[in-house]
Formats: C-alpha cells, sequence, structure tokens
C-alpha cells in the first residue's frame, strides 16, 4: 500500500536541484510543486506586497494553498536595483528558472533568458505562456480563453453551448510539461554541460488534449460531436438517475461484460437478442436499448446498483462532489491526502501528486509558505549580512513575514 510521508529530500529524484521561481497563478506554481514534490528546494519569489494569487475569491481562493506547497517564500521589489540584485545572486545558486510572466516584463528586469545565460551557461529557463511563438504569442491567454478556441469548449458543452472544463486542465497540464521540459533538459545538461530554454504553453497544451478529436476527424472523415452528444464507442457508458433521484455512472465496454451484466440483473431476453450481439451491435441500439436500461435500473439506489457492479467487476461511480473527496476511503487509506496547514494557521488535508517512488507518495515537507518566510535566511545564505538586510527592510525591497 502506498504511503505518504514528509521525506528527506535527500531522498527524493531531485534533491540538490534549486529552482528560483517568478511565477503566479496556477500555470507556473505547478511546475515548481512538481519539482518541489519530487524533492527540489523551489524559492518562490514574491512581490513585498504578496502574490495576488494569496488574495483571490472564489474558484481562485485554493489556488495558493494547492500549488504553493514544499516551497520557500521571499518578498522583493524587482522594480529597485537591489531588489533585482537579490534575485541575481539567488539565481547564481540555482539550476532551474521558471516564470510565466509576459516576455518584456523578464526583459524589462534583466531577467529573460538571453540575460540570465550570459552569466550561466548551465542555467534551466522555463517559460511558461499562453502560446508558443507564432502570430497568436502576443495575445494574452487564460484557461478558458484557450478552452474556448481550442476546441476543448466545444467538446465539453453541449452543442451551441460551449462550456469550459470544471478544473484549470490547461494551466495545470501546461506547468506539468513545464517540468517534463525541465527534467528534460536536466537530463541533456548531465551531457552537454549547458542548460537550455524550455517553453511550455496554454493553446498548445490545450489542442494536445483535443488532438484525439483531431485524429477521429482525419481516420473517419467525420467531425467529433460534443461529448454530451457524441456517439459513444460503447453502448452502456451513462449516467443512470435511479430510487431517490440519485444519480450514478454505470459502464459496460465489451462484450464479456454486457454478458455479466445481463445475467446479473436478469436481462436474459436482451442478451440473447441478436441485435445486440456485440458492442458495435449495441452502439447502434442505443436509441431504444438505453431506455429499456433505464427504466430496468430506476428501482435501485445508487449504492445497491455500485454494490453489484463492484461485486461483478464492472465499471461504475458515484457522482462526487469535489469536497466530498475530503472523505473517500481510498484517498484516506492510501495516503493520498496529507496534512497541510494553510497559511493563515488553519488545518486541512490536501491532494498529493498521483503516483508512487519506491511505494511512497511524495509528500508535504514545507507548508505553503506565509509571505516572505524566508526572506532572511535565503539573503543570508547568499552573502547578506545583518546590517544589509535591515537596510533592504528599511527601503522597502524585502518583505519578511510577520512574527
Amino acid at each position: 500500500m502506498a504511503e505518504s510521508r514528509a521525506r528527506d529530500p535527500a531522498d527524493l529524484p531531485y534533491a540538490g536541484i534549486r529552482v528560483v521561481e517568478f511565477t503566479h497563478m496556477v500555470m507556473g506554481p505547478t511546475c515548481g510543486m512538481v519539482l518541489a514534490d519530487l524533492g527540489a528546494e523551489v524559492i518562490k519569489i514574491e512581490p513585498v506586497a504578496g502574490d495576488n494569487t494569496r488574495r483571490l475569491l472564489g474558484s481562485g481562493a485554493g489556488f495558493f494553498a494547492m500549488f504553493n506547497r514544499n516551497k520557500k517564500s521571499i518578498g522583493l521589489d524587482l522594480q529597485q536595483p537591489a531588489g533585482r540584485e537579490a534575485a541575481l545572486r539567488l539565481i547564481a545558486t540555482a539550476d532551474i528558472v521558471s516564470e510565466n510572466f509576459k516576455p518584456a516584463t523578464m526583459k524589462a528586469l534583466g531577467l529573460d533568458y538571453a540575460s540570465l545565460r550570459k552569466l550561466d551557461e548551465r542555467l534551466i529557463y522555463v517559460s511558461h505562456k499562453g502560446f508558443l511563438p507564432g502570430p497568436y504569442d502576443h495575445r494574452t491567454a487564460l484557461d478558458e480563453v484557450v478552452q474556448m478556441m481550442g476546441g476543448l469548449a466545444y467538446m465539453t458543452g453541449r452543442a451551441g453551448d460551449p462550456l469550459r472544463a470544471g478544473t484549470s486542465v490547461n494551466d495545470i497540464m501546461g506547468g506539468m510539461f513545464g517540468a517534463i521540459g525541465a527534467m528534460a533538459a536536466l537530463a541533456q545538461r548531465e551531457k552537454t554541460g549547458k542548460g537550455q530554454e524550455v517553453q511550455s504553453a496554454l493553446f498548445e497544451n490545450n489542442v494536445f488534449l483535443v488532438a484525439q478529436h483531431m485524429m477521429q476527424f482525419a481516420v473517419t472523415g467525420k467531425a467529433a460531436d460534443p461529448m454530451p452528444s457524441r456517439i459513444s464507442a460503447w453502448a452502456v457508458y451513462d449516467v443512470f438517475t435511479v430510487r431517490d433521484g440519485e444519480q450514478i455512472f454505470l459502464a459496460v465496454v465489451s462484450d464479456t461484460q454486457w454478458t455479466i451484466f445481463c445475467r446479473a440483473f436478469g436481462l436474459i431476453d436482451l442478451q440473447c437478442d441478436p441485435r445486440l450481439a456485440s458492442n458495435n451491435d449495441r452502439v447502434r441500439a442505443r436509441e431504444w436499448l438505453i431506455p429499456i436500461l433505464r427504466s430496468h435500473l430506476a428501482g435501485h439506489s445508487a449504492a445497491e446498483l455500485g454494490a453489484m457492479f463492484e461485486r461483478h467487476g464492472l465499471p461504475f461511480a458515484p457522482i462526487t462532489r469535489p469536497q466530498d473527496l475530503f472523505d473517500d476511503p481510498h484517498l484516506n487509506s492510501t495516503g493520498g491526502l496529507a496534512p497541510l496547514t494553510l497559511p493563515d494557521g488553519r488545518e486541512t488535508r490536501v491532494a498529493l501528486l498521483p503516483l508512487t517512488i519506491g511505494g511512497s507518495r511524495p509528500g508535504v515537507r514545507l507548508n505553503p509558505p506565509r509571505l516572505g518566510e524566508h526572506t532572511e535566511a535565503l539573503l543570508r545564505e547568499v552573502g547578506y549580512g545583518d546590517s544589509e538586510i535591515a537596510s533592504l527592510l528599511a527601503s522597502h525591497v524585502i518583505g519578511t513575514a510577520a512574527p
């Protein structure tokens, strides 16, 4: 059984790798979180007033706590020369710089790849953008923007009603691809001794997500329908409303499963019907078959159906709200959720990376940092003395956490 634990960073794959990140929102922070969970020391450089993500409301309220664990925070005013100097001293100790600002922003600060590579040819620089270089790269992108222009909102919603996916899929996956690129660059640096720039982008990530539908058109010559109206590859692959208005997702995706399903629910007539002999036959019969199945199953509770499907090895799923996952027995028994202290001191649990290494889940070593929590320690590490730190603090070049 997998477990989660706060392991010594030396036990993790990227122990000894230092990352300095200039990131906010979701995409860039996700890249840093992945590297941090896998053992890297990730230093988050924030404005003296703090990353605006800390203060988001509504659907953004969980961003900072989710994507900034296992990181250290230093508050720096990069508009002041002394703030940029402190950032450059930290970068001089780093293997990776990660950022998700507009190219002009980092260039104006002298913190773009072209400037930094002159100081250290081993540096790996990860840029998270809206678009990879091309005609669109001047545009401002958001997850919802690229979902609309990249086909995902069309595929998610009903015909004529495009709908964004229910989570920040492109931001999160874009950050993951940034981390994968950083890992590849680290491996290549072992061979060449030189770093390089890595770019990851929201739009291209979205295109990758819908590429299966592009290829569906290439293979069949027929455009993919939005998911709510698509022709499913399987005959029984639906949400069923059952007793007391409960809902449950049920699937029967092979001929063997069809036989098991029919026997389990006493549907011998359907099992023997030659019109339903194969999965493709059943797909073609969905218009009249599914209403029969809905009627037959409507008297059962969702729990009864789930138990029956589980007993017979058939795919099923309760319809779960995100907050219900805190009580999920599988997550709680396998270490999928780890204790976490929020920056305001409240205790909660957080979902870990969906992988195991050596039989355990990489856990939480550092809680999401308070603003500037590590400012003084990091500055001392790169040679600043007490009087210099006091001077920087007095001139508002740096920010430190409140006691």
